[in-house]
Order: structure tokens, then C-alpha cells, then sequence
């Protein structure tokens, strides 16, 4: 099966970046749909963002529009997800997940159950 391999959280500054990286096994990643979450302390898991298997579509919450940028590079399997101008309410465990079911280059997945595969998550801390 697929795994997911997240790396680049940590803790940061308010208005700082960061860029997570999440990386797939098998050779089968450009036919994934990817998306990032995110869940606080009290709160459900959110879509932070998502991407079609060919990032013709793009999805993102409204609370990141402007900060966050998703992207992929299918050679690298690879989903990243650059975050500019955090904030403290961006603290949270953030995970990746990769949707396999879908066969259109250009769903676009933003229910965590049709997600297949999870990522551990990471960390990432914006402190004031």
C-alpha cells in the first residue's frame, strides 16, 4: 500500500513560513489526488487544501486562501504546501492524504473519508 511521509514542520514566528513536504511511496502517486489537513487542539480535522492528480484544480480553505500554496511534482512524488504569513490560529498537526479511487485527472477530494491513505502527521507551531 501507499505511505506517506511528512517532513517540515516545526515552529515559527507569527507572519514566518513554512513548507511541508510530503512524500508517497509507490509509482502510482501521479494518479493520487492529494490534500492537506490540519486538526488544533479542540477543533475536527479541517481541508486546508487539495489537488486534482494533474493540479489542473486547486482547493483551499478560506482561512488560507492568499497564504497557502499547494503544489506537486509527480516525478519526485511529492505533495508540498508552502505556508506564508502564518498566524497563531494556523498551530495545528497537519497531514497529507492521498485519494486513489478517483480516475478524472481532475477531482479534486475534500472529504477526509475519501482519502485511502494518511500521512503521520506534523507539527507545526505559530507562536506570537
Amino acid at each position: 500500500q501507499v505511505q506517506l511521509v511528512e517532513s517540515g514542520g516545526g515552529t515559527v514566528q507569527d507572519g514566518g513560513s513554512l513548507r511541508l513536504s510530503c512524500a508517497a511511496s509507490g509509482r502510482t502517486f501521479s494518479r493520487y489526488a492529494m490534500g492537506w489537513f490540519r486538526q488544533a487542539p479542540g477543533k475536527e480535522r479541517e481541508l486546508v487544501a487539495a489537488i486534482s492528480r494533474s493540479a489542473g484544480k486547486i482547493y483551499y480553505a478560506d482561512s488560507v486562501k492568499g497564504r497557502f500554496t499547494i503544489s506537486r511534482d509527480n516525478a519526485k512524488n511529492t505533495v508540498y504546501l508552502q505556508m506564508n504569513s502564518l498566524k497563531p490560529e494556523d498551530t495545528a498537526v497537519y497531514y497529507c492524504a492521498a485519494e486513489s479511487d478517483s480516475w478524472h485527472t481532475s477531482y479534486l477530494a475534500l472529504a477526509p473519508s475519501e482519502y485511502d491513505y494518511w500521512g503521520q502527521g506534523t507539527q507545526v507551531t505559530v507562536s506570537s
